[in-house]
């Protein structure tokens, strides 16, 4: 199996799981983003919630058409278990309305910065506390385990929402065949860094200020949770570039932001691992993030969300929040001992 070496090109780094106090993005970068969009001339709005940094953000119908990033259908399964009444969102404004801050902060911005990705060689390497380290490549993403389409709600932490069918196969599934070491209490993700390729990556401007590569976690019982996710498509086809192409995570209990895309490391660990946004802002964007309309953002509520449709996003249905995205019976007995308003 070919491992991603080419991706460093020559950049020496640690590993961003085990950053130095003066490696982390100070919450001074994050606030200098607001001046950073007053610069730009985009006033209140774009200051008030994260990722909203071009006017052009409600344009779902831009014509705009880059070459774009082929891909490829897959064979699935439909488990009725995982089945939901809510309509799916259009196809369009899943692959042109997103939050991944490597190709621009934008929601055209991946889209339009992503098509010329190149996810071939590719290597997801499973490691740490582990009986068994795993390295997949690309073949493996699709075929070394049966996938299934589930369709869940996809809740932002900028109050908007989806419903996405995604295709893939559970986190447990992986972990279980790496064989997870009886001390492991957490996992580790880590995205592709490839500067090169991730023009967010190179511009601290375009990439909103994070220290990359982007990084998450999630509790070793959340990852065993059968809800745990890793996709490798979506609409019946292999993922493109802007929705986390090769492989990503998705929690859909979690703000968007836990679900980590294009991934190339999980590592099992023995402690909490840092996560980017709580980094950048930890009073903001804590460790556990699970969708809770009864904390609010510091900025805005999280009461209600603006679900996504035909429309652009202020034509968009406003709808109550339900706590962990409407998830609770399968994860609330997770956090039966913790305080959400602490732990958040």
């Amino acid at each position: 199996m070919t491992h991603n070496t080419r991706f460093t090109k020559g950049i020496k780094r640690q590993s961003a799981w085990d950053l130095a106090d003066n490696q982390v993005t100070p919450e001074a970068v994050f606030k200098d983003r607001r001046n950073i969009v007053k610069a730009l001339g985009l006033g209140a709005l774009g200051a008030s919630i994260p990722g909203y940094v071009q006017a052009g953000l409600f344009d779902f119908g831009s014509n705009k058409s880059p070459s774009t990033f082929a891909t490829s259908p897959l064979q699935f399964s439909q488990p009725t278990a995982f089945a939901i009444p809510e309509p799916l969102t259009p196809e369009s404004k899943v692959t042109r309305h997103n939050n991944f801050y490597e190709f621009g902060t934008s929601k055209q911005d991946p889209f339009d910065n992503a098509q010329g990705f190149n996810v071939n060689p590719w290597s997801l390497q499973i490691d740490g506390l582990v009986d068994k380290p795993i390295t997949l490549d690309l073949d493996d993403l699709t075929k070394r385990f049966a996938l299934e389409e589930r369709r869940y709600r996809l809740r932002c932490v900028e109050a908007w929402s989806m419903v996405v069918p995604w295709v893939g196969f559970s986190l447990a599934s992986l972990l279980k065949e790496a064989g997870v070491k009886s001390s492991a209490t957490h996992i580790a993700f880590e995205t592709l860094f490839d500067p090169d390729q991730m023009p967010g990556q190179k511009n601290r401007l375009m990439g909103g200020g994070i220290h990359y590569p982007y990084v998450e976690g999630l509790t070793l019982e959340e990852a065993m949770n059968p809800l745990a996710f890793l996709a490798v498509g979506l609409y019946g086809k292999t993922l493109p570039p802007q929705n986390g192409a090769p492989i990503r995570l998705v929690v859909p209990w979690k703000y968007g932001f836990k679900s980590i895309k294009s991934i190339v490391k999980i590592r099992v660990m023995d402690k909490q691992p840092p996560t980017s946004w709580n980094q950048l802002a930890s009073h903001e964007y804590g460790f556990y993030a699970n969708v809770n309309p009864e904390v609010d953002h510091p900025r805005w509520s999280q009461a209600s969300e603006r679900s996504i449709g035909e429309g652009g996003l202020f034509s968009a249905k406003r709808i109550p929040t339900q706590m962990f995205n409407g998830y609770g019976e399968q994860v609330a007995g997770l956090y039966k001992n913790l305080d959400l308003r602490k732990y958040y």
